[in-house]
């Protein structure tokens, strides 16, 4: 399948001498979910503005849909929509004239039918005639995305959607996100919230420093790199470790109640077998044990603690 944006040797040194982006090779492909995570200041929104042409590369090269973005920017312009993290809109406006206006800039006929769509999905037309600075802090949020939804862009830029949004519209949001990807619109989503990427991610890109350190199915990414622990509550407390069980890598804790064994699933072996022998040879005795996979938020951090 070949890409709707490819990016190829990109990189960002500002005026400062900052070099925010690292030689960036990153292809999307039609119609997925991709999430793209990192710390701040690891470059996501400088990648974001990139490829949407409101900063400029050093180097290297993006086409979207084959269209070169410093040659056919006007092209590949009306092709994106982007919601910012910022709230930029004008306060003394309406969502309706704005979602218009919007629509307006990119040479879009008049579709009132349209807009109205767009604003019920994201439950904005009872406020469609209230100024918009009456409106709270979620309900301006979804605004952003029916202001960029409004030209019917092909592809979706997220750039921290649901920051300070409530759990509950959160997930309304996700729903929103869902229903645009089946009608066929590609979305990038950069974001904090680890669950919002293994919720709704196809391929997950993690960023550091600048530099792409891993692109992958979110499944797959699960599974190669996803460790499961062991938990054992002890039947008596243990004050420390014997050395006979020192090559386990235990974690004594819940004041010495619980062990803690971290292993790896795809391991020939997971050495559980060993440490239960090795525990009945030392005496300690548990009640009960249960198993827990690492999420994709585990993955993550200790992702981004190599890189440092």
């Amino acid at each position: 399948m070949s890409a709707i944006i490819s990016v190829a040797d990109l990189s960002k040194t500002y005026a400062s001498g900052f070099n925010a982006l690292k030689n960036i090779n990153l292809d999307i492909r039609p119609g997925e979910i991709f999430a793209l995570l990192g710390p701040n200041g690891a470059g996501k929104t400088t990648l974001i503005s990139i490829i949407c042409g409101i900063v400029n590369a050093s180097t290297g090269r993006v086409t979207v849909d084959g269209k070169d973005i410093a040659r056919d920017y006007r092209a590949v312009r009306a092709m994106i929509g982007l919601v910012p993290q910022e709230l930029s809109t004008d306060m003394f406006e309406t969502p309706w004239a704005t979602v218009n206006f919007s629509r307006g800039l990119f040479g879009k006929p008049r579709n009132h039918a349209f807009v109205e769509k767009v604003l019920r999905d994201l439950s904005l037309w009872d406020k469609k005639d209230n100024r918009i600075m009456t409106l709270s802090g979620g309900m301006k949020r979804r605004l952003l995305i029916a202001k960029a939804l409004a030209h019917e862009p092909r592809i979706l830029f997220l750039d921290e959607p649901t920051a300070g949004v409530d759990v509950e519209l959160r997930r309304e949001m996700w729903d929103v996100v869902r229903a645009l990807r089946a009608s066929g619109v590609t979305i990038i989503l950069t974001t904090h919230y680890i669950e919002e990427a293994e919720e709704m991610a196809d391929r997950v890109g993690v960023i550091a420093k600048g530099e792409i350190i891993l692109v992958e199915e979110k499944s797959e990414l699960m599974r190669k790199l996803g460790k499961k622990q062991l938990n054992l509550q002890l039947q008596s407390p243990l004050a420390a470790l014997p050395p006979s069980l020192a090559a386990y890598d235990l974690q004594l804790v819940n004041d010495g109640h619980e062990l803690i064994y971290t292993y790896d699933t795809q391991a020939e072996r997971t050495g559980i077998t060993a440490l239960l022998n090795d525990m009945r040879a030392a005496e300690i005795v548990f009640k009960d044990l249960s198993t827990a996979q690492s999420s994709l938020e585990d993955i993550f951090v200790d992702l981004v603690r190599q890189k440092k």
